[in-house]
Formats: structure tokens, C-alpha cells, sequence
């Protein structure tokens, strides 16, 4: 006898609300769902599991008494703007907690090699010079203009910036999908990224379905709320200066890394036309032209008029979206679950310290075969 699941109705609409799901496609996988909600017939436990997958929850938390609250694990520091962002979506919650998770093995597995706690993790505070904060991160990350000049467009920046955290310790995961389910797609109108403060552990997540020059700000908040100690989620971009103090400190941060206020103010040609002055600067230090405009109205160069008349001009013309990151599925896949922690797993896992299944769980993939060609991948990449 085929044994059926009793399931509250409540349970069955907050399942479908949390992701949420299309009707059309939900009665399509399940004609019998009217039903299931009714009471008129109770799924088997092979169809629960299954509408769980669907819905991407948790099959225990179908048979609780009543539906889960969820709510965000770190510090909202969003700025409300056109969506709601009170309640968080399904695909926000999973990548939280699959990042934490990962942020949890690597912390450790850092324990079990010995290395020591990373000195920048929580060494300031927003009562911190914002100059010297910012000059601190750029030299320790070595993003001067120097280094910029190499440097042809804003992916190469982004990729160098990844490149120098991954060298000091920081655990960079950027990602616009769930896990690797291209159907689960991250809204950049819910959040640009966030970071999970930890001293030997650190993660910036970057939501890569945004322009490349709001993933380049975005990381650099992150490094600032690294400095701070502090775990957060963040919407800040350069049309929203953040009213919040910590989050308003550390968007100030990564506008001074970006373009130090005093050599801007030295180099800016203030009887030169505003918009070709703009370009050459954003040209020389590889910034968005949003970033000087922000920095000369911040430091009161250019009136309120001025500012959001070419602010909004320049606004409209800014960089596309790009998507995912990487040419090919495992250098997008060394992006996702960042290169320190990828190559960290695979040699864990095939020297038989981590399981297999675990190691698949945390790379979202579904075959030994696939570890272990990521694996030589990241080996070869570091001429292993």
C-alpha cells in the first residue's frame, strides 16, 4: 500500500510563496496539487519530496505545525529604493547559507593548517580616519594607479582586485545564480552583495547579474566592512549614498580607494569642459565616471544642480549587465566558490580529509568526474 504524507494547507502556501513559484508550472508538475491543499488527497512521500525540490525548501520543514520564519542571518544594510526589501527571497536565504556553510569548512579547515587569524578582520572602526582606511586597503591590496595602468577595462579590474584578496586571505564567491542552477537567478534589485565577517574565513559575495562597475564598488564595501569585523548585506550603489552610519562609512571608503580625494582635487582642470575632465579622470584611474562625479560633489566642487544634472546624464549611459563570470563552466565555477576555497576542497577531498559527497554538496555539482577535472583546472591555473 502506497503510504501518503498528511501535510497543513499553510505549509503548501508558504512553500510556493517562498520562491515563488508559477502557478501554471506548479499545476502542470503536479495536477493533483488543488487536491493535496484541499485535503481531498495527500501526496506520497516520493511526490512531497519532489514538490519540496520544486519549491526549494526544505523537505523536514513541510512537516512542522506551522511555516518557517525566515530571516536574514546578517545585518541588513540595504537602502529601500523601488522593491520591497523587507522580506528575503528564497534564492538570497539558500546562497547565504550555502556561502556560510562554505565559509564554515574553510574556517576549519584554516584551523587544522595552522594559519593564524587575518590582522585586517575588525582592526578598525567607523570613528577611523576614512582616508587612512582607505589608503591602508589599497596599499595592502596594491590597487594604486600604478598597478591600475596595466589594467584595460573594468572586468580585468575586477578580476585583479579578486585575484589580490584571494592572495591576503579573503574568500571572494561572485555568482548570479543559486549554487549552479541557471533557473534560480539572483535579482540585483533585491541585492548587489554582502559580506560574512570572519577572522580566518573572510567572504565577499558579489551578485554578478549588476554592471561590472557596481561589482567593483560593491567589493570594495566589502573589504571596508571586512576592516569594520562587520557581516552585512548591501543594495549600495553610486546613485544612493546609504543613510545608515556603517554603511554610509564604508561607501565613503570605496569611493577614497577608488579615487583619493586629495589627488583628484589636484588634478581636476576646473576651466576645462565638465564631462571631457570626467572622462580623462575616469580614463587615468580606471574608475566609472559616477565615481568622480560623486567625489568632486562630495568634497563640494560641484553645485547640487551641476551634479545630478550630469550624474543622471551619465547614469543613463552606464555599463550593461555582463552575467556570469568566466568563459568557460569550471572558471565560472572558480569564481562562484572562489579560487582559495575551490583548490582548499578538491585538495582536501582527494587526500581523503573531506568526503566526496561533502565536497560535491559544497561545489554544487553532482559528479566525482566533474571535482576532479575542476580540480586540474585549478591546479593547472597555478602551474601545479
Amino acid at each position: 500500500m502506497t503510504q501518503r504524507m498528511s501535510i497543513k494547507p499553510e505549509l503548501y502556501h508558504w512553500a510556493c510563496n517562498r520562491a515563488p513559484v508559477d502557478p501554471i508550472k506548479l499545476r502542470n508538475r503536479f495536477p493533483k496539487y488543488d487536491d493535496w491543499v484541499s485535503g481531498q488527497q495527500c501526496p506520497t512521500f516520493r511526490q512531497l519530496e519532489n514538490f519540496a525540490k520544486f519549491t526549494h525548501v526544505p523537505f523536514g520543514a513541510l512537516f512542522m505545525s506551522k511555516p518557517l520564519v525566515e530571516e536574514l542571518p546578517i545585518q541588513d544594510l540595504r537602502t529601500l529604493k523601488d522593491s520591497d526589501t523587507s522580506k528575503p527571497s528564497a534564492n538570497l536565504l539558500d546562497t547565504l547559507y550555502m556561502c556560510g556553510q562554505r565559509q564554515d569548512w574553510y574556517h576549519t579547515f584554516a584551523l587544522s593548517e595552522g594559519f593564524e587569524p587575518l590582522p585586517f578582520v575588525g582592526s578598525t572602526t567607523i570613528d577611523s580616519n576614512i582616508e587612512d582606511v582607505a589608503d591602508e586597503i589599497r596599499n595592502l591590496m596594491d590597487f594604486g594607479l600604478g598597478s591600475r595602468q596595466e589594467l584595460a577595462n573594468w572586468t580585468q579590474v575586477l578580476d585583479y582586485l579578486s585575484d589580490q584578496a584571494d592572495e591576503i586571505g579573503i574568500l571572494v564567491m561572485i555568482s548570479s545564480i543559486v549554487r549552479n542552477n541557471l533557473h534560480r537567478k539572483l535579482d540585483p534589485r533585491e541585492f548587489h552583495g554582502y559580506t560574512l565577517a570572519d577572522p580566518m574565513a573572510p567572504v565577499i559575495f558579489i551578485n554578478s547579474a549588476d554592471s561590472k562597475s557596481s561589482q567593483i564598488f560593491i567589493f570594495l564595501i566589502g573589504l571596508a566592512r571586512l576592516w569594520l569585523g562587520e557581516s552585512g548585506l548591501s543594495n549600495a550603489s553610486l546613485d544612493t549614498t546609504p543613510l545608515h552610519p556603517v554603511a554610509k562609512w564604508c561607501y565613503q571608503v570605496a569611493l577614497e580607494i577608488l579615487v583619493p580625494a586629495e589627488f583628484l582635487l589636484e588634478n581636476f582642470q576646473i576651466n576645462t569642459d565638465l564631462f571631457d575632465e570626467v572622462k580623462r579622470l575616469s580614463i587615468q584611474y580606471k574608475v566609472s565616471p559616477l565615481v568622480i562625479f560623486q567625489q568632486l560633489y562630495d568634497h563640494e566642487v560641484l553645485s547640487s544642480q551641476v551634479y545630478e544634472e550630469f550624474f543622471k546624464s551619465e547614469l543613463s549611459r552606464s555599463n550593461p549587465k555582463h552575467g556570469e563570470h568566466g568563459p568557460n563552466f569550471y572558471s565560472t565555477l572558480r569564481s562562484r566558490v572562489s579560487p582559495r576555497f575551490g583548490e582548499a576542497l578538491v585538495d582536501s577531498t582527494l587526500s581523503g580529509q573531506t568526503k566526496f559527497m561533502d565536497a560535491l554538496y559544497y561545489l554544487g555539482i553532482n559528479k566525482i568526474s566533474t571535482l576532479e577535472a575542476f580540480g586540474d583546472t585549478l591546479f593547472e591555473d597555478q602551474n601545479y
